[in-house]
């Protein structure tokens, strides 16, 4: 996930944080001590996040936290320290922190960032399909809160986009876990994660493999009609993939065994199966 676009967000977002810095400049002298310190902390975190020193920062926006937490600007506070954080790769502290927000600050008016910056910490500790998945788990959940909660928000449009992605990843995990039960021969278990797939993840690209797979499976049991539904949905949508040539493979082989060699013969053998799709 490029952090390209999580900045691109972010400034957006800190937009709206900084409309009333001048307001807040202005009404200092009135404030308390107290308040001064916090404003004073919350923009020094602010110069050093601008020329990238984002482990200062994160101090000095819990520093502001701490020194008024009462005010409007403690919430928006741990926000930047657990951006600050993000910018870091430490995304356990950043889920520490950004749970404290959530628990600290439920009312809050920036939830909205909060939730999908939390998914996006999840989401950055993904390391492939062959890994645990929970984090990534957690990052579709909290995209799908943003997407029901904020429907309106840029942060609920890039959340369908980062959702695609997941679906992709969690797919790819059905797959492997699949073909590792292909090698031990537990075909139960097989079916059900390549069936997985297609219930689950149908918009993704390893939907045409568990078809194939279920193919396969189905014909060793020897189910052919389960077998034969599988092939002819696969025919039907993917017709010129390389998974469509494996199903193919598998249907020749059975006829090779009472059908003769010569060429005319196989592309007879060739249209019977096609027929199938």
């Amino acid at each position: 996930m490029s952090k390209n676009k999580i900045i691109s967000i972010f400034l957006s977002f800190v937009f709206l944080f900084s409309c009333s810095k001048e307001v807040e400049k202005v009404s200092i002298i009135n404030e308390t001590n107290q308040k001064v310190e916090m404003i004073s902390a919350y923009q020094k975190g602010m110069g050093l996040m601008e020329v990238g020193d984002y482990y200062a920062a994160s101090k000095k926006f819990l520093e502001a936290e701490i020194l008024f937490p009462q005010s409007e600007w403690a919430p928006k506070s741990v926000l930047m320290a657990s951006y600050s954080y993000y910018m870091q790769n430490y995304y356990s502290l950043a889920i520490q922190n950004l749970k404290r927000y959530f628990q600290t600050y439920p009312k809050d008016e920036n939830k909205a960032y909060g939730h999908y910056l939390l998914a996006m910490c999840y989401y950055e500790t993904i390391e492939g399909e062959k890994k645990d998945l929970a984090p990534l788990i957690l990052s579709k959940k909290e995209l799908n809160f943003i997407i029901e909660n904020f429907p309106n928000t840029d942060y609920a449009y890039d959340s369908k986009f980062k959702i695609d992605l997941i679906n992709d990843i969690l797919a790819a995990k059905e797959i492997y876990i699949g073909r590792h039960y292909i090698k031990k021969k537990k075909w139960i278990p097989a079916l059900n994660r390549f069936k997985n797939v297609l219930e689950e993840y149908e918009t993704t690209v390893h939907v045409e493999e568990a078809i194939h797979r279920l193919v396969e499976i189905y014909y060793k049991l020897g189910m052919e009609e389960e077998s034969l539904k599988y092939a002819s949905l696969l025919g039907y949508n993917y017709n010129s993939g390389k998974w469509y040539e494996e199903t193919y493979k598998i249907f020749n082989k059975k006829f090779e065994v009472s059908i003769p060699e010569s060429k005319k013969e196989k592309s007879k053998i060739l249209g019977k199966i096609k027929s199938l799709f």
